[in-house]
């Protein structure tokens, strides 16, 4: 423990920061790469998440009147966790720890947390523990933060790309306060990246280095929000550059950018929110009748890698939930798309999924037979059992009533409707009064209304006489 306590003490050194100001900031080690030379030093060279880090906003505030205690910071990869994480502890003037949710363990942890106790009783000095990945944890790795954070022996700072609603355990959810980082802006991403060109220590602004602005437009845009993939892509396209053999000029222009950055970053985790949003969207788009935006969620789903047959599951779905009785043909459409994707397979798959998903999106709509089933789920569920009415039950049972004196002689005729006119005679299938589908007059369920309505009269009116 001595030792630990001896290492954390060298380490408390480097990574301790100060309050304000560019004293005390040390050049970066150049061999590191440039997205980690990049990062932020003081808190107003963080770019990005003005909704939580302007003048006014909550973090802000809890961040320069050091009044927190723990933080969870929930968000995608490459947008300023790590380094938003080591500006507090340097604001706060705390000792920073950094431990990892792939590669640490509960032994670990506990070093952590007693190094941390010795500082506090021995110098009086706050340990700011960060967790990257805190999903990674296991439920009990997670527990074995909880007492030290309940005791003030640590101030917690966790991060992760999955909803630590669904992946941190409740307890120390409950106990932290949660903020969301998003992707950062086109203008957020330009910024750092001249940032990358002009300075002279972390960056390369000791280089003779020219930045076409198309090229810089095109880094941008394809790496998607991502701080990290925009600087190790643009650091790949300078180191590997030719300088010019007349002006010394090493130059970023389009075809470099673009051969620097091979495939664009989709923000897409197959397990997380992302996946769980754009499939939202993707459905809540067929639903609401836009064939556009059903396309462009599509897309997105492909190009990210998504399952096919996840993505045909979902349209089948939406064939009865939200087009249903209006356009019966959308569910052997969507049935048909199913079975295509099956045999052919991606690239090609992507040409029935669009047929059908455009097929929804444009069909009429109705959800009354979601509705209907749902409500008669509901009624198995929570009211009384019916019993199968006599005249429906099977000759045998019917007989075995009869015989036994349960059932009337007269209850047992079943009248079989292919003997009557049209196909139909008025007889309970129910106890009246219950009623689960009733057709709107949307697309094709508006010739199923008139025909349902038509067999209703004459039950009734049958009923009325029979009485």
């Amino acid at each position: 423990m001595d030792d630990l306590f001896n290492e954390e003490e060298s380490d408390d050194s480097r990574n301790q920061g100060n309050s304000g100001g560019d004293s005390g900031i040390r050049p970066p080690d150049p061999t590191m790469p440039l997205a980690a030379r990049m990062r932020p030093r003081v808190l107003d060279e963080y770019v990005g998440q003005s909704h939580i880090l302007a003048p006014s906003k909550l973090l802000r505030r809890a961040i320069e009147s050091d009044r927190f205690t723990s933080l969870i910071f929930y968000g995608p990869p490459g947008v300023g966790k790590t380094s938003l994480a080591e500006l507090i502890a340097q604001r706060t003037e705390s000792r920073f720890i950094n431990l990892s949710g792939v590669e640490s363990n509960v032994a670990e942890i506990r070093e952590a947390v007693e190094a941390a106790r010795q500082f506090q009783r021995t110098r009086g000095e706050i340990t700011t523990l960060f967790v990257d990945e805190i999903h990674r944890f296991n439920k009990s790795q997670q527990d074995v933060l909880l007492p030290h954070i309940e005791r003030g022996t640590v101030r917690f700072i966790g991060a992760t790309t999955h909803n630590p609603y669904f992946y941190v355990n409740s307890p120390l959810v409950s106990r932290s306060q949660v903020f969301q980082l998003d992707p950062l802006t086109e203008e957020d991403l330009a910024a750092l990246l001249q940032s990358a060109v002009d300075d002279p220590e972390r960056g390369f602004g000791k280089k003779p280095l020219v930045l076409d602005e198309d090229a810089s437009s095109h880094l941008v845009r394809m790496c998607d929000g991502d701080a990290r993939k925009l600087l190790t892509s643009f650091e790949l396209a300078v180191l590997t550059t030719e300088p010019d053999e007349e002006t010394g000029e090493i130059r970023i222009d389009l075809e470099v950018a673009e051969d620097s950055i091979q495939r664009k970053t989709v923000v897409y985790d197959a397990d997380g929110d992302t996946h769980h949003d754009t499939i939202s969207a993707f459905i809540k788009s067929m639903r609401g009748c836009d064939p556009d935006a059903t396309l462009y969620w599509l897309a997105k789903m492909l190009y990210a890698g998504e399952d096919i047959r996840f993505i045909a599951r979902r349209i089948v779905i939406a064939a009865s939930e939200d087009v249903g009785m209006a356009d019966s043909n959308a569910l052997r459409v969507a049935v048909a798309a199913q079975q295509a994707v099956e045999f052919i397979g991606m690239p090609e798959a992507r040409v029935p999924l669009a047929h059908a998903a455009v097929y929804m999106a444009t069909a009429p709509k109705s959800n009354r037979t979601y509705a209907g089933i749902n409500a008669a789920l509901d009624d198995v569920k929570n009211g009384r059992t019916l019993a199968v009415p006599p005249h429906l039950r099977t000759k045998s049972r019917k007989k075995l009533g009869t015989e036994g004196g349960a059932i009337e002689e007269g209850e047992t005729a079943y009248l079989y409707g292919h003997d009557y006119e049209e196909g139909y005679v008025p007889q309970a299938y129910l106890p009246e009064g219950r009623v689960y589908y009733e057709p709107s007059e949307n697309g094709l369920e508006k010739r199923v209304a008139e025909r349902l309505d038509h067999w209703r009269k004459q039950f009734q009116e049958s009923s009325s006489s029979a009485s």
